[in-house]
């Protein structure tokens, strides 16, 4: 009898765990559909408030260093807390942001538009862990795939953030922009909506209590460094490039629509794969997903220095959205392998901080290089970040992995 019943209650346990990774997913949708939309409308908002052109990114640079700092208090509330409720209070943060924002265009204060941004990304840092989450609660062999499910939420967001991007431009005209923060807010609202059907239990007292092995001891791993690197140094490198990119084409002469497209296709791009990403892990390896990110990065390079076209924009940011896919999620999947179930709450923390730390010394960096040098400096520039990755990845594999390199 007993073993009638085993494998009917292993069937509900892993029906459970799929409807909350396909929640999650929901979630990230919802939330990765705002931050498409942030992307669009950002930087042109900025250069049209911003009194000194050489400002216009900093609200999307305050945005992703306010995702660094807000990582470390987003993970460790959600462990006390819990996911559910951690998350709730991250979707309500955006759609404070989200308000602040709308105010600011309509009252044209550059300063409170970039508060706005900072508030954004700590909203930020609370819906990036949904990925860490579906790892959280799936079992090994489905790990990858979960979060790459997860993470396929995206798609959503790439295809409807642009339009939403564009809408929001002229709905409150003459007040340009301020109609996509108050979709923001909506949105944020729908994702609190969809979080109360998720079910994750919470971490027992005791088990808050065991934290594990010291930091320093987990992050000198190898496999956590070179997870590490790989995540920092491949979303620094989309977000400097995809940053710069709507600045970029209308120097050249392009429309809001043109660079909304270009950016929808990039998201899409970014997303789309991880339908299939979690297979490709399993069969092929990680360290090679990872090198095959860092060749679409290459192919970036290439393609945005050959010339100054639609078709060069359009292609450039689609082989970046793909790079960016293959080396986040190849990164978040190794990370996995590094920590303890008690160790994952500030493994979790700490390499969100270093990884949106290095993307928003890149937001930073995108301004500055676009405006004071020129495009062409701004893909330069991705060349030395991609060598160091493969070192990492050569020295882990040569040392560490010499056989299976998964």
């Amino acid at each position: 009898m007993t073993a009638d019943v085993r494998p009917e209650a292993h069937q509900a346990a892993g029906l459970h765990m799929k409807r909350n990774v396909l929640l999650l997913s929901g979630c990230l949708a919802l939330s990765g559909t705002g931050a498409s939309t942030v992307m669009v409308v950002t930087a042109l908002t900025g250069k049209m408030l911003a009194s000194d052109p050489l400002h216009a990114t900093l609200p999307l640079a305050l945005q992703f260093t306010f995702t660094a700092v807000g990582a470390v208090p987003a993970a460790l509330l959600m462990r006390r807390i819990g996911r559910r409720a951690g998350f709730t209070v991250g979707q309500l943060t955006g759609a404070i942001a989200a308000a602040i924002s709308a105010y600011a265009i309509y009252i044209e204060s550059f300063w409170l538009f970039a508060f706005g941004g900072a508030l954004l990304g700590v909203h930020n840092a609370f819906w990036q862990q949904l990925r860490f989450a579906a790892g959280d609660i799936a079992t090994p062999e489905f790990k990858s795939r979960a979060i790459a499910y997860v993470m396929a939420g995206g798609v959503a967001g790439a295809i409807f953030g642009p339009e939403f991007a564009t809408i929001g431009h002229d709905l409150f005209a003459p007040i340009l922009f301020a109609g996509a923060y108050l979709i923001i807010m909506g949105l944020s609202f729908a994702a609190i909506a969809v979080l109360q059907f998720v079910e994750i239990p919470r971490t027992t007292a005791d088990k808050q209590r065991d934290t594990g092995r010291p930091l320093m001891e987990i992050f000198s791993q190898p496999v956590v460094v070179v997870a590490v690197l790989a995540g920092m140094l491949g979303y620094a490198v989309m977000s400097l490039v995809m940053t710069a990119t709507p600045l970029a084409m209308e120097a050249c002469g392009f429309f809001v629509g043109d660079s909304a497209r270009v950016i929808q296709w990039h998201a899409i791009a970014m997303f789309a794969p991880s339908f299939f990403t979690g297979h490709l892990i399993r069969r092929f390896g990680v360290v090679n997903i990872l090198l095959v990110g860092i060749l679409l990065n290459v192919m970036t390079l290439v393609l945005n220095l050959s010339g100054i076209d639609f078709i060069n924009f359009w292609f450039g940011l689609v082989c970046l959205g793909l790079g960016w896919n293959f080396m986040f999620l190849g990164a978040t999947s190794l990370l996995t392998e590094g920590y303890r179930p008690e160790e994952r709450a500030k493994v979790q923390a700490l390499n969100d901080f270093l990884v949106f730390g290095a993307v928003a010394i890149a937001s930073f960096s995108s301004g500055a290089l676009q405006n004071g040098i020129g495009w062409n400096a701004v893909n330069v520039a991705i060349a030395v970040p991609m060598t160091i990755v493969f070192l990492a990845i050569a020295w882990y594999r040569l040392f560490y992995r010499p056989a299976a390199a998964t």
